[in-house]
């Protein structure tokens, strides 16, 4: 069902709409099928959310006003299709949400609480999906209806364990023929939303409780139905790690997962091809702190949207709501950072929409994990300080690969300014050739400059014709660095006899190149980073007025230690003296 747009912002919106999130979100996890005194604060958040969705993107919606899709999925699942703006987005989405509902609704029995795959990420035409892992035995028989639903607790809790596990050899072939339909429903909605990498963050082959296998996953699947998917099983520590990431000051430095417990069998794998160019030993991941094994997988993820093909990603932990997320903001903010998807936000509105749509209205457990101190929610977006460098950036950074000694890149750049209605034309004395790298949606980098030198006379006499140039004093002030250059398709400039006015046409001009998708805003690495941290900010200061950290024991000094103490002075909850 399309969705309505053009809304106007609810009131709310900005610092205190965020702060209203944040205490809704401490108060009660999130169900759709909810009602009662919170129903219209809900609703204000998702109006928001929609609203947000809209700036940039035509989407669809599917229905789940009861809960009936999934009890703790967002009301109305965005299906986003394509840019708004753009009368022709050659990213367009090819899903059609009616297909995609009824493939849904077939499949959702497939993974663990019925957290089918959601598509919740458009990137170059790519959905970034999101899940959970997929249900064993015990959940496809044992549960139907309400009692489906699992209640709260752990990443992966269960409120019962069953009488009969997987691997009773006297429903093995009943269990293989319903593995068979359900996982293949499930299979098929993951081919029909172009997916093509899985991206498993559980330490655990299987989860086990009671000695049961309660879920599994694709990657130990006996059947092997999902061999025809990149699979790659990248362990990630659960929340209950993240107690100790609180019980440390909220410092993840130094903090490294202990990978000898006995629940923990499921080695770091990933396919060669796709570790070449990162440029990391991930034969060192047991030895990573949280810091580093977070950034190692972002850049991972990065890669993998980033590549060439037109494939798409499913990243899941068990239940989907604790580490998912994390990767699936991160993912967010990050692109959104570079200029490439949701271009029209700002900080406030980025920060509002992916804690209001990739957390609390997926189900999080905030007030649970508050409450055991499990805060990884806190910790992904405090993390984002370690992420603004460009080498987490989806826009690949401009190389001169060559250039003629007889001009300087920046005066390549200055010819399209200066050239037009010259009565000398430099067309007839060189050729510049222009090749694009494969990048972000939108972004062509230079690659490669190649000049062919044209006369020391003409050179010398077009800089002394521009160097009094209005053009050319404005370029050299704002054109700091190579990071900073104007994006271009491939383009190539011939050499022609032709008149000055018809050739300095063919020179590129920024942001109208016909390859260019619509509305990409391509950002500086110190853009990026200034992005991140208002982001960041924002947070911290919403943070601290609704939820506040939980100060851990004192020090004998007496000093609150740490991220907290640099904290609360930072939004000005204490005075040098006193908290």
């Amino acid at each position: 069902m399309a969705a309505a747009r053009g809304c106007p912002p609810p009131a709310g919106s900005g610092d205190r709409g965020l702060a209203e999130l944040l205490l809704e979100f401490s108060r009660a996890q999130y169900r759709a099928k909810d009602g009662g005194g919170a129903a219209a604060k809900v609703e204000r958040i998702e109006r928001r959310c929609l609203e947000l969705f809209g700036r940039d993107y035509r989407y669809s919606v599917i229905p789940n006003a009861h809960g009936e899709v999934c009890a703790h999925y967002p009301r109305h699942i965005v299906l986003l299709e394509r840019d708004a703006a753009a009368a022709r987005d050659p990213f367009e989405s090819t899903v059609q949400v009616g297909k995609l509902q009824d493939l849904i609704n077939r499949s959702k029995m497939a993974r663990c609480r019925g957290r089918f795959v959601c598509p919740v990420i458009l990137y170059k035409g790519k959905h970034i999906c999101r899940s959970a892992t997929l249900a064993g035995w015990g959940e496809l028989y044992g549960r139907t209806g309400y009692n489906y639903i699992f209640s709260g607790g752990s990443d992966d809790a269960w409120a019962d364990a069953e009488d009969i596990s997987e691997e009773d050899s006297a429903l093995r072939n009943a269990d293989s023929q319903l593995f068979d339909k359900v996982r293949g429903h499930d299979i098929k909605l993951l081919r029909y939303l172009s997916v093509r990498y899985i991206c498993d963050l559980m330490v655990e082959n299987k989860k086990v409780k009671f000695g049961l296998n309660v879920t599994s996953s694709e990657k130990v699947d006996k059947a092997q139905r999902y061999a025809d998917f990149t699979l790659l099983s990248i362990p990630y520590p659960g929340c209950e790690f993240f107690k100790e990431y609180k019980d440390r000051d909220y410092t993840a430095e130094g903090l490294i997962f202990n990978w000898k417990q006995d629940y923990v069998d499921a080695p770091l794998s990933i396919p060669a091809s796709l570790t070449q160019s990162l440029n990391i030993d991930w034969s060192e991941y047991q030895s990573w702190d949280l810091v580093q094994q977070t950034q190692n997988y972002l850049k991972l993820l990065i890669s993998i949207i980033n590549s060439d093909d037109d494939s798409g990603l499913l990243v899941h932990c068990i239940s989907g709501w604790d580490r998912t997320p994390l990767f699936i903001s991160l993912l967010r903010l990050s692109l959104w950072a570079d200029g490439l998807i949701h271009v029209s936000l700002e900080p406030s509105e980025i920060l509002y929409l992916t804690v209001a749509y990739d957390w609390f209205l997926f189900g999080h457990m905030l007030v649970d994990r508050l409450s055991k101190g499990e805060e990884i929610f806190f910790f992904c977006f405090n993390f984002l300080k370690h992420i603004t460098s460009e080498e987490f950036s989806a826009v690949k950074s401009p190389r001169r690969k060559s250039l003629s000694p007889g001009f300087t890149l920046e005066e390549i750049c200055m010819l399209k300014q200066r050239d037009r209605g010259s009565t000398t034309s430099l067309s007839s004395d060189f050729s510049l050739g222009m090749e694009s790298s494969p990048g972000a949606a939108g972004s062509f980098t230079y690659e490669a400059v190649e000049l062919m030198p044209a006369g020391a006379q003409a050179q010398a006499a077009w800089r002394k014709s521009c160097a009094s140039s209005p053009q050319a004093v404005l370029w050299s002030r704002a054109q700091q660095s190579e990071d900073r250059l104007p994006s271009a398709g491939m383009v190539e400039v011939k050499s022609s006899s032709s008149s000055s006015s018809t050739h300095s046409d063919n020179f590129l001009r920024i942001g109208s190149s016909p390859l260019e998708v619509p509305r990409s805003r391509l950002v500086s690495a110190s853009d990026r980073e200034s992005r991140l941290e208002e982001v960041r900010s924002s947070f911290l200061a919403g943070y601290s007025r609704t939820i506040g950290l939980k100060a851990v024991p004192p020090s004998p000094s007496g000093a609150i230690g740490g991220l907290l103490e640099q904290f609360v002075r930072g939004v000005g909850l204490r005075g040098s003296s006193t908290l």
